[in-house]
């Protein structure tokens, strides 16, 4: 096990009844709030109006600053970015999903500072402070409400890239299992995708492989996400389901499950961010895609470790790591297809002949990572993996 620092400052308020919470936890970093959210949601569920209530029994002023959609745009972050401004604003509350999360950590970010907020995704500026961010989460999927991490798509130059900092830990999250029972069934799966593919990428890109108390923790992780999604889509309303969920995809990527791996990628997820740059696609559709893809590109270089998580995850007799292997990802694709995501790129919209141009958009986002292994041709070869 390398050497770690695992520092979360987020303060988690988990349960039943939570959500009128955010307005005194909120008060706590300032008086003039902005609040982020997204389309319509929110206000069909009736979470807007307890949310507001919350914020303005507090004794709170509040700016609303609405439309954040799936793929966050960094438009519309900068929109958020002048309002705060305008109005001077002390604290960003998030009330959403990742999306809205991260968008409300971008407006945290971009409003001290006098130059873009876009090069911070870029890595010409480094965060030296942000205002204060607390959410109220009602998807289970990206973890941004306990983790530093922000995803915009700039919607100019169509790239969507990723950036974290120590600064952009939300101080509160609320999470209420409740909030999220009206979540559809493809965005119930969609989430549980996104948090089993954050906690994969680190049992796979690992550098060092003897940790066994991080790998039964990710082992746990993966296999809570797949019970507690199935359990969501038998009865959207299963408290205890939609509980479990939450839980998993916030610890899926609060940093807990990367700690002691040495350095790890995100190689899975720089192609899905250029998928969803380019044509639009849910986050964790496109996961569905390349997770199997990127497997079976991998079957040969990772057989011991795609087979040992075969083992403890699928109960696997297999003892030849080849076959393992293939058996394990053979699991995968069959949990899948019966939770009904999507499997292919031709199941997403996408061409095989928009390859070449998916895989040569990966390229900035690649070096800004440092993935000096993820070329486009190597990407173009994962994606081919993802068409049958």
């Amino acid at each position: 096990m390398h050497n770690f620092v695992f520092h979360n400052p987020a303060k988690i308020l988990f349960g039943q009844g939570t959500i009128e919470a955010i307005g005194p936890e909120t008060r706590a970093w300032g008086r003039r709030a902005l609040l982020v959210y997204g389309r319509s949601s929110l206000k069909e569920s009736g979470l807007y109006d307890r949310i507001l209530a919350s914020l303005h029994a507090a004794g709170l002023e509040v700016v609303e600053h609405g439309g954040v959609r799936a793929n966050p745009l960094l438009s519309h972050a900068r929109q958020g970015i002048r309002l705060a401004r305008a109005r001077q604003a002390e604290v960003i509350v998030a009330a959403g999903g990742g999306s809205v999360i991260d968008t409300a950590k971008a407006i945290a970010a971009g409003t001290p500072v006098e130059h873009d907020v876009w090069k911070f995704f870029t890595g010409k500026k480094s965060i030296k402070t942000a205002l204060p961010v607390t959410t109220v989460l009602t998807l289970a999927a990206s973890g941004s409400e306990m983790n530093s991490g922000m995803v915009l798509t700039n919607d100019d130059t169509r790239e969507k890239f990723g950036f974290g900092h120590r600064l952009l830990h939300p101080r509160t999250s609320i999470l209420d299992p409740q909030a999220t029972c009206t979540v559809p069934p493809d965005q119930t799966v969609f989430g549980a995708v996104d948090a089993i593919s954050h906690v994969l990428e680190f049992y796979l890109t690992a550098s060092d492989t003897d940790t066994p108390v991080q790998d039964r923790l990710m082992e746990g992780l993966i296999e809570n996400a797949m019970v507690a999604c199935e359990r969501c889509l038998r009865d959207p309303c299963d408290y205890h389901g939609r509980a479990n969920l939450m839980w998993t995809a916030t610890l899926a990527l609060n940093g807990l499950t990367a700690a002691g791996l040495g350095r790890v990628g995100f190689p899975m997820h720089l192609i899905e961010h250029s998928l969803s740059a380019l044509y639009d696609v849910p986050h964790g559709a496109g996961m569905a895609v390349i997770l199997p893809g990127w497997l079976r590109a991998y079957r040969t270089t990772l057989a011991h470790r795609i087979a040992g998580l075969g083992g403890r995850l699928f109960r696997l007799a297999e003892s030849e790591p080849l076959a393992a292997a293939d058996q394990t990802i053979a699991r995968f694709a069959k949990w899948l297809a019966d939770v009904k995501a999507p499997l292919t790129l031709d199941d997403l919209g996408i061409p095989a002949a928009a390859i070449p141009a998916i895989a040569a958009n990966t390229r900035g986002l690649a070096r800004t990572w440092r993935l000096a292994d993820c070329t486009p041709e190597r990407v173009a070869a994962i994606l081919r993996h993802c068409l049958d």
